[in-house]
């Protein structure tokens, strides 16, 4: 990328920072996915880069965001300190949840031009999506300043200061708790109206039975589980008491399992079969139930985190993965994403869908088994599979990932946030992530990881891939993404992964299948729709 000469200083937030108390970082240590050739002394050069914003503007429109990344990257060749080109490619990578590359965009544009507040826009926008708060409130201030009849600006600065009061207050809340809600929850206040015509875990509505069959896993009948599958693809759901039995059943559950499976095959015959995001395409996971079974301890299925979010379906995603659990433990593995996290679902739907389809009590739930599922798997002591990527720390073994503490929200850095943000990079050693949460860690750094570990090669999730999958760094770093037409505009493929006795990967690839009319991010209302 060309040097830009700098003028406004970079901010990231301290834990301990008040509203004045800011660090001034540089976002430049963060590798660029595009390389800029200067072109800017070339005829028609203002020409061109109008050009390139213009088609760069209609992808995005679109929804087609990388190609909008590569039309204003193409543009920026002709003017590299094009304020608006490198405000709207920053919009674009925050559509791609590629946070870090739209904070430097945005301090690009800002160095361009100081007085343009949609650069303030999208970095606040970039700070907001990484729960950096305060820093999105100073940015969007400025936004009101520079626009003071600007609704929308006033609107999204209301927003960040609400969420910043809500944080003070859950944090409050959490001092004074004293058992967690999974243990409080008044389940024996939620009575089934007779006019309910969904399915029971006992066959009827009988509430003295019915404790049992999700308290001890392994007796939810399994034709409840298939009955709510049904009833959710009629666009129906099942009832509020059964879920929260189920949520406070799986709290139990997954608190006492380790943070790093061990998972086995049951036979020397038998195969596993390992799925990537699935993002709320809940007809997409019908149709990879259809095409490769349903769930059995005899077909058993790892699916490895983003289970929510985006799609409009993410509460019968997660309610269906979560009901084979209980019904048998051995039949499906989950593996905790960064969708999995309050932040992400407060932004990209699944808050709101839940408070829509259920009331804020159930979502509280959601993340309290969020905060419980394990981050990573091993399978036949050959395979490690997590959602993101492997600990930058280079010294990191297998024991330092199963010691690593659960029940919370996600930290900044460390294990825990390497697992779900960090990304596969073709070049040696690791960088700052595109993403702003986690790192990049090249095929040296995989490698050594397999090796002081004694494993094969690393499945992880995390990205789009065109054909469902990708297989880097000479094959030890294998991508799998399960969502196929992510949210209906991106035309990709969706795969999933077998892997028998030989651990020998198998791909499938498979197209996207019809859903009823509700489109991706219905539920989103985070900043405002901002993220939709």
């Amino acid at each position: 990328m060309t040097a830009i000469d700098e003028t406004t200083p970079f901010m990231t937030e301290t834990e301990d920072s008040s509203e004045d108390e800011v660090l001034f970082v540089s976002h430049d240590d963060i590798p660029p996915d595009h390389l800029i050739v200067d072109r800017s002394q070339e005829p028609n050069a203002a020409e061109l880069a109008i050009k390139h914003k213009d088609q760069g503007n209609i992808y995005l429109q679109q929804g087609r965001f990388v190609q909008a990344v590569d039309e204003y990257s193409s543009g920026l060749e002709y003017a590299p300190q094009h304020a608006v080109l490198l405000s709207n490619r920053a919009l674009a990578y925050i559509k791609l949840e590629n946070y870090g590359l739209a904070l430097q965009d945005a301090d690009h544009a800002i160095a361009a031009d100081p007085t343009y507040a949609k650069a303030y826009y999208r970095r606040a926008s970039a700070n907001f999506a990484l729960h950096h708060f305060k820093l999105a409130r100073k940015d969007f201030r400025t936004v009101v300043k520079l626009k003071p009849k600007d609704k929308d600006g006033k609107v999204k600065l209301a927003a960040v200061e609400k969420a910043i009061r809500e944080e003070l207050f859950a944090k409050a809340i959490e001092a004074e708790q004293t058992a967690p809600l999974s243990v409080t929850f008044p389940i024996d206040a939620i009575e089934v109206s007779s006019t309910y015509t969904g399915p029971h875990p006992t066959g009827s509505y009988q509430p003295d039975c019915e404790a049992a069959l999700f308290e001890s896993p392994g007796q939810l009948p399994r034709e409840f589980v298939l009955a709510a599958m049904d009833y959710f693809k009629q666009q129906q759901l099942i009832h509020k008491r059964y879920v929260a039995r189920l949520l406070m059943a799986c709290a139990t559950y997954y608190a006492k399992e380790p943070t790093l499976m061990r998972i086995q095959l049951p036979t020397p015959d038998a195969r596993i079969t390992v799925c990537g995001d699935t993002h709320g395409q809940y007809y997409d996971v019908l149709n990879i139930l259809e095409l490769n079974g349903m769930p059995s301890k005899d077909n058993p299925y790892l699916f490895n985190g983003d289970f929510v979010d985006r799609g409009s379906f993410s509460v019968e995603v997660i309610l269906t993965l979560l009901l084979w659990k209980m019904h048998d433990p051995a039949c499906i593995y989950l593996t905790r994403g960064n969708h999995e996290t309050k932040n992400m679902n407060k932004i990209y739907g699944f808050e709101g869908e839940v408070k829509a389809k259920y009331d804020d009590k159930i979502f509280q739930l959601f993340l309290e088994v969020f905060s419980w599922l394990p981050l990573a798997a091993v399978i036949e002591d050959q395979v490690f599979v997590t959602h993101g990527g492997i600990p930058v720390d280079e010294t990191v073994m297998l024991e330092d990932i199963s010691n690593t503490k659960r029940g919370m929200e996600p930290p900044e850095s460390g294990i825990m946030s390497d697992l779900l943000w960090s990304d596969p990079q073709p070049f040696p050693g690791k960088s700052p992530s595109k993403r702003g949460v986690g790192f990049a860690f090249g095929p040296d750094i995989a490698q050594a990881f397999l090796q002081r570990n004694h494993l094969k090669f690393i499945i992880r999730s995390h990205e789009v891939k065109e054909e469902g999958y990708l297989v880097e760094h000479d094959g030890k770093t294998i991508t799998v993404f399960s969502a196929p037409n992510y949210c209906d505009s991106m035309g990709n493929k969706g795969a999933f992964i077998h892997l028998n006795a030989t651990m020998e990967p198998r791909f499938t690839k498979f197209e996207a299948v019809p859903h009823p009319n509700v489109k991706p991010m219905a539920y989103a209302a985070g900043m405002g729709g901002l993220f939709a």
